[in-house]
């Protein structure tokens, strides 16, 4: 049995996030009974981000996967033995959650050489990265150039790195509850009839297509 291993790192369970993330499992369940689909939400774990123990790095008993050990320990060793993996998130100051950024420490920095800098997964897999935010299309290229140097570690680890990000998304149901009139809900809704079922789409397409790689190698 092949796995898929959806990390969910928004705090809302049925907002952006998650339905982009859900229309992916349905994508790549679709391709076959041979794949498992599962999705963690990172919002239901208590863990850190890099202790800086060195565990990983002791000579002779150099690991590829954290060895600090806590709720996201079996996360991790699941992610290892995978063949794909997502990455999902809401943006929030031009960034990933810190829930992510946190898990990207545990997974990348084991991978990490510091004789040489190489970074070695303990597998290859294919990954996509889904990004949910309030930035347009065009405000997010400024956001992804700020986000080089993980999502690089992740090319070169992986070597199969795809983004399905949806723009210009609803940040709340009812607009007249909160203060945002920086972002008028009729702007917003608008965009959202246009788009929203393209982007939920787009992520079940991707889903398909990474369960096809798995399958046809």
């Amino acid at each position: 049995m092949k796995k898929i291993i959806i990390i969910d790192a928004g705090p809302r369970k049925t907002f952006n996030t998650a339905a982009m993330l859900q229309h992916f499992a349905q994508g790549a369940a679709a391709v076959s009974d041979e794949i498992e689909v599962k999705t963690v939400r990172l919002y239901d774990l208590q863990y850190r981000g890099c202790m800086s123990c060195m565990a990983c790095k002791v000579k002779d008993k150099v690991s590829h996967v954290c060895k600090f050990r806590d709720a996201l320990t079996p996360i991790l060793e699941e992610v290892a033995e995978a063949d794909g993996l997502v990455l999902g998130s809401p943006i929030y100051f031009s960034e990933v959650t810190g829930m992510l950024r946190s898990f990207l420490e545990r997974l990348i920095f084991p991978w990490l050489s510091y004789n040489d800098y190489s970074l070695t997964a303990p597998k290859k897999m294919p990954v996509v990265l889904t990004y949910t935010m309030n930035a347009t299309a065009e405000q997010a290229k400024t956001i992804y150039q700020s986000m080089g140097i993980i999502e690089n570690c992740l090319e070169r680890a992986m070597g199969d790195v795809e983004h399905v990000d949806a723009h210009n998304t609803y940040q709340v149901k009812n607009y007249d509850r909160y203060e945002l009139a920086s972002f008028p809900e009729p702007m917003k809704r608008q965009y959202r009839d246009q788009h929203w079922e393209q982007d939920l789409q787009r992520a079940h397409d991707a889903g398909r297509r990474m369960a096809m790689k798995i399958v046809q190698p």
